[in-house]
């Protein structure tokens, strides 16, 4: 195991010990001011097509952020994993009542199965925007994801697929932001890392 790695190990868990301290109540208003920045930010105002995670609880919610893009009109995608390999593709989500009827993975995200066919962004035009999820940021733009590498091997197509590649920005607690991070090469940078503060 790598010093890198070993080192990403530790951090992981000091992170997950500090979510895990953090009350539902905090969570719910860090999250709110979060979301209230990204809504009135040019990058987000500006994009027709962007990919929303779907949040699990140690993260700033987004169900708010993806009813306010649909509301818009904008094509929003969502993650769909394939377990078992580091593959996750963007997918079309048309409607709320869509998302509502979506059945729940093992992680307890909804998600389309893998045996229905849908529309893929990069098949279908590309995204201006994906709206990031992960453990640990930098405000420099470092961020650590939970080590599957799915972000970053999407990211990765993105990069290769579209020109320009689409803008990325992380949403975090600011229990989240970390003066530093150890990177390796397949670690890529995010455009703005957007906290409470």
């Amino acid at each position: 195991m790598s010093a890198i790695r070993a080192a990403k190990t530790l951090i992981r868990k000091e992170l997950k010990a500090k979510l895990s301290a953090m009350t539902s109540e905090e969570k719910a208003r860090q999250s709110s001011e979060v979301a209230s920045l990204l809504l009135a930010h040019p990058c987000y105002r500006s994009c027709t097509r962007l990919a929303v995670y779907l949040s699990l609880p140690d993260e700033v919610h987004t169900l708010g952020i993806l009813r306010h893009a649909l509301d818009q009109g904008k094509a929003c995608f969502i993650p769909r994993y394939q377990t078992k390999s580091n593959y996750m593709d963007m997918v079309r989500l048309h409607s709320w009542e869509e998302y509502d009827a979506l059945p729940v993975t093992r992680w307890n995200i909804k998600q389309p199965p893998m045996s229905q066919s849908c529309e893929t962004a990069l098949a279908s035009g590309g995204l201006d925007l994906i709206l990031m999820p992960g453990l640990g940021f930098t405000r420099e733009g470092h961020r650590m994801g939970r080590g599957k590498g799915y972000y970053d091997t999407f990211l990765a197509k993105c990069k290769a697929s579209q020109t320009p590649p689409p803008s990325t920005i992380a949403l975090a607690f600011k229990e989240q932001v970390l003066p530093e991070i150890p990177t390796d090469e397949t670690d890529i940078m995010i455009d703005i890392v957007m906290t409470a503060e």
